[in-house]
């Protein structure tokens, strides 16, 4: 039985895409529920914007099927153009039209004549989180937080199923990239938008969507909630890649593994057997050298204001692993410093992956 459609999904299945004879993605799948918000993240030359590319309708593939909700767009035989395919797209430098104030770029694709869209363009604003005056600036009168949202209120303003956004966030400040990303996110709810979103910033991802595909070489690697793809990566890769990892060798058996900090419980399926284990740097507690039988050594501290990241050296008793060095992440307000002796704990389970991973 074919499975339920929802209006707005977005579903890629088989995709093999090229730039002339080189290979970019390969066999690509990927579903995007109605309503939700997927980010592809990957690095430099993984493929990810060349799979947004595909589905807005700006590069054909070599095979493979996208489908718009209920209406296929791409397929054998089938190839429907990027501006019949309902689809909002917001690029990394908004792309505003210069000669174009605020109100004109939000209308430039509503019917004419656009000066009958103002009450439209008015509500746009107030969606993205911007003040009705600035309709009648231009963009360099805006700065670039502003002229992202006016984008995403173009993208939005013929009310599309799907909105596109490649990497719209990473040419402004840290704190302009954090309110701008948060604007975005409500304006995408409350428009009831199915959003798909590339990005190379995992924090980024992590925090603006309710799924993460990781795409590695032009496959994804993994495709899970944010909690999932950060707590329980498929791989010593994916868990590098989204966060700071500690990767020790171990031992695993059915329930538990061996490594230089002690026993631990391992979390979902593992191999058992020589494994590396894999802990988050915030689960490697630090207390005082009194208060445990693990001791390490403080080789440097790296300071972040609200937090900090510890260089520990574990010389533990166990002569099957040796010292090893580990990293924690620790309270800003509680940073010992570097050549002090310290006490670990670990909070949690471990993950146990094949050593060939």
């Amino acid at each position: 039985m074919s499975p339920v459609r929802s209006p707005g999904a977005v579903e890629v299945h088989g995709i093999t895409a090229s730039y002339a004879d080189t290979r970019v993605l390969t066999d690509v799948d990927l579903v995007v529920p109605a309503g939700t918000t997927t980010a592809v993240l990957g690095g430099s030359g993984s493929g990810k914007t060349t799979l947004l590319r595909v589905v807005a309708g700006f590069l054909r593939p070599d095979s493979g099927e996208v489908r718009i909700g209920d209406a296929t767009v791409v397929g054998p035989g089938t190839w429907v153009a990027p501006e019949k395919r309902g689809i909002g797209y917001v690029r990394q430098d908004g792309g505003l039209f210069p000669h174009l104030d605020v109100a004109g770029n939000i209308a430039f694709g509503l019917p004419f004549p656009r000066r009958r869209h103002r009450g439209r363009v008015l509500e746009l604003l107030d969606l993205v989180g911007l003040d009705a005056s600035l309709a009648d600036r231009t963009p360099d009168q805006l700065s670039g937080g502003q002229q992202q949202r006016v984008a995403l209120a173009r993208a939005l303003a013929l009310e599309p199923d799907v909105v596109l956004l490649d990497e719209p966030f990473s040419a402004l400040d840290t704190a302009l990239r954090e309110s701008t990303r948060e604007a975005t996110g409500r304006a995408l709810r409350e428009a009831g938008a199915t959003a798909v979103l590339v990005t190379h910033d995992q924090e980024e991802a992590l925090s603006f969507a309710d799924e993460v595909a990781i795409l590695r070489e032009g496959r994804f690697s993994q495709v899970a909630p944010p909690r999932e793809v950060y707590g329980a990566p498929v791989d010593a890769h994916v868990a590098g890649f989204l966060g700071d990892a500690v990767l020790l060798p171990g031992d695993a058996d059915a329930a538990t593994v061996h490594c230089a900090l002690g026993t631990i419980a391992v979390e979902g399926a593992h191999p058992t057997g020589a494994v590396q284990v894999m802990l988050r740097p915030e689960q490697i507690i630090v207390v005082p050298a009194a208060d445990s039988t693990l001791l390490a050594k403080v080789a440097s501290t790296t300071y972040y204001g609200h937090d900090a990241m510890l260089d520990l050296l574990v010389t533990g008793d166990d002569t099957a692993y040796g010292s090893v060095e580990v990293r924690s992440r620790v309270v800003g307000t509680s940073v010992p410093n570097a050549g002090d002796v310290v006490g670990l704990r670990v909070t949690g389970g471990a993950r146990a992956f094949a050593l060939t991973s």
